[in-house]
């Protein structure tokens, strides 16, 4: 099939730029983490832990691009797929408590701001901006950062990363003209304030997923359309439509036919109804065809059984 040939290709080549871009990213965080230390820099420790959570970021991209090569088996019927949305509520966790920690030691630097080395500070950001600028170019000639949920976490982190970098220019420069001790913890907020949001919106993407939530570009009235105007279809219920991992959805739902169809003619718009839906992303489909009599409920959503009766408790 086409579509697997394609898939393993932009996986291949995902694996191949998040690998170049964490060695990249790793190696420069450690240099701007002594750097931040040894100048005494507030604005390049955030931009650090900035990197930090990047390099966990990609890390884990990588463990996630790993493991989802696992084969399925009887114990997890998906595989491992689920792993990178896991990884992403991680790495998003990490990220918000990295911004709490900035803006509790920014505070005291507001009030008493020390001594910061500025010459050293403008050095190591200017290069840091030169190496998040080439990450970000790695990244973007690959392509995938729109589809990938994993791909685009990492991609918005080298992004939100580069601006940290120009707060710690513009903070130096600062230092250097004005004597402006406040622009060192100012440009460490800024920092933080982007880490915190990009930290929100990855754990709620995650989470969104782990709820078994609607894909978010998908239209669910578009979706029930496609299925009930297939000839043959009379009606739909219990639909769900969930997403297993970035870029792989799925949906389950009852359909209802015609009494007198053959197995080969239901199979027939079985067939037809996949098609359609594989034009919209889902390329998971698990349809229960049942006559009118077997219908349960008038809800196209599902709607759970009542409660279990005391006798049928433990």
């Amino acid at each position: 099939m086409a579509h697997d040939h394609n898939h393993d290709h932009t996986h291949g080549a995902n694996k191949k730029i998040l690998m170049i871009s964490f060695l990249i990213i790793t190696s420069y965080m450690i240099i701007e983490a002594i750097g931040g230390f040894l100048t005494n820099s507030l604005a390049l420790l955030s931009d650090a832990g900035h990197m930090l959570s990047d390099s966990i970021s990609l890390a884990i991209a990588l463990i996630a691009f790993k493991l989802a090569e696992k084969a399925a088996n009887h114990s997890k019927t998906y595989g491992y797929k689920r792993f990178e949305i896991l990884a992403s509520v991680i790495n998003g966790v990490t990220l918000i408590a990295i911004a709490l920690y900035i803006f509790y030691e920014a505070i005291g630097r507001f009030a008493n701001p020390p001594e910061v080395a500025t010459t050293g500070m403008l050095i190591i950001s200017v290069i840091g901006l030169v190496v998040n600028i080439l990450v970000a170019w790695i990244m973007m000639r690959g392509e995938d950062t729109h589809e990938n949920l994993n791909m685009r976490g990492a991609y918005l982190h080298v992004l939100s990363d580069m601006l940290g970098s120009v707060g710690a220019i513009v903070a130096a420069l600062l230092i250097i003209f004005f004597g402006w001790g406040w622009a060192d913890p100012a440009a460490s907020v800024i920092v933080a304030i982007l880490v915190l949001r990009s930290g929100y919106f990855v754990t709620k993407a995650a989470v969104h997923v782990l709820m078994e939530g609607t894909p978010q570009n998908m239209n669910v009235n578009d979706v029930l359309k496609t299925i009930s105007e297939t000839t043959g279809i009379r009606d739909i219920h219990d639909l769900h439509i969930w997403t297993i991992t970035s870029g792989y959805d799925a949906l389950s739902c009852h359909a209802v036919v015609d009494t007198h169809l053959t197995i080969a003619e239901s199979e027939n718009i079985l067939h037809k109804i996949e098609q359609s839906l594989e034009h919209k992303g889902i390329t998971h489909v698990t349809i229960q065809m049942e006559t009118g009599t077997h219908k349960h409920s008038n809800s196209i959503l599902c709607t759970a059984k009542n409660e279990p009766t005391h006798e049928h408790q433990q």
